[in-house]
């Protein structure tokens, strides 16, 4: 992706070395997820998914300070017929599944509100930070559904099924500290000072090898559906594909000769 494609609903932006900001982009209703916000996720991560040598880390956040994602749009779903709710859905499905399969390093920055499908979408990235004023939630079952972006498998992965059960039955928000204790967010951040400290960590994962960093994702996600015995044998699989990479033979070389390691992602 030697140019970032422009989206309607999306703010991208290139940190060196290969880090992209996808930032959502619809202030004004608080960032909500429209068709075309479907549509525009499934194109950009169709691209990183195909291609994702150019990036070493994504941090993905809202614009504006208000909300994250307030999850998806009910307004544009006001009069929806089954048919029409349907083919959307199945574009939002296509749009969660994109990011879940991500192959490189995703950090959620949750600047403010994360409610529904944005609470999925944190709950779908490796980890999260969070500014002390977001919130959380995932309320479909008080407007007569249920979550369907992956929340019922997600949340309970993250914070244990008794208290995922209680989020999701009863609709409850529930504040930063919350996630924070809970193990849903790794840390607390300043407002102002939240993607900053994203960044700092992405910066950190792009300076290691990027075939590790894949590989260690691929390991810990798929490995981590396994049983344990199966996950090692799994694991040891993907370790053995970096044997023979020029990276992993820089990596020794240049902790031998004590200087800094010049990857390249081959």
């Amino acid at each position: 992706m030697s140019e970032l494609p422009r989206y309607e609903t999306l703010a991208l932006e290139r940190r060196d070395p290969g880090i992209l900001i996808i930032r959502f982009n619809r202030p004004e209703v608080r960032n909500a997820i429209s068709t075309q916000m479907g549509r525009d996720m499934v194109d950009l991560f169709g691209r990183i998914n195909a291609d994702p040598a150019p990036w070493r880390c994504i941090v993905l956040t809202g614009a504006g300070d208000r909300a994250f994602c307030a999850g998806v749009d009910l307004k544009e779903r006001r009069g929806m017929s089954d048919d029409d709710w349907n083919r959307q859905h199945a574009l939002f499905e296509h749009m969660m599944l994109g990011v879940l399969d991500c192959p490189v390093p995703i950090i959620a920055a949750v600047n403010g509100a994360a409610y529904a499908g944005g609470c999925e979408f944190v709950l779908l990235c490796d980890f999260a930070y969070a500014a002390p004023q977001a919130r959380f939630a995932l309320t479909e079952v008080r407007i007569g559904i249920m979550p369907g972006g992956g929340g019922t498998q997600t949340l309970p992965r993250r914070i244990g099924a008794a208290r995922a059960a209680e989020v999701i039955l009863t609709g409850t928000p529930f504040s930063a500290a919350q996630a924070h204790e809970w193990g849903m967010v790794n840390r607390l951040c300043p407002q102002e000072t939240l993607l900053d400290e994203a960044l700092a960590t992405a910066a950190t994962i792009a300076g290691n090898a990027p075939l590790s960093t894949r590989q260690a994702k691929r390991a810990m996600t798929l490995g981590g559906r396994m049983d344990l015995r199966s996950g090692m044998f799994f694991e040891i699989d993907v370790y053995n594909k970096l044997v023979g990479t020029a990276d992993r033979r820089e990596g020794i070389a240049a902790f031998n000769e004590k200087r800094a390691p010049a990857f390249t992602g081959r």
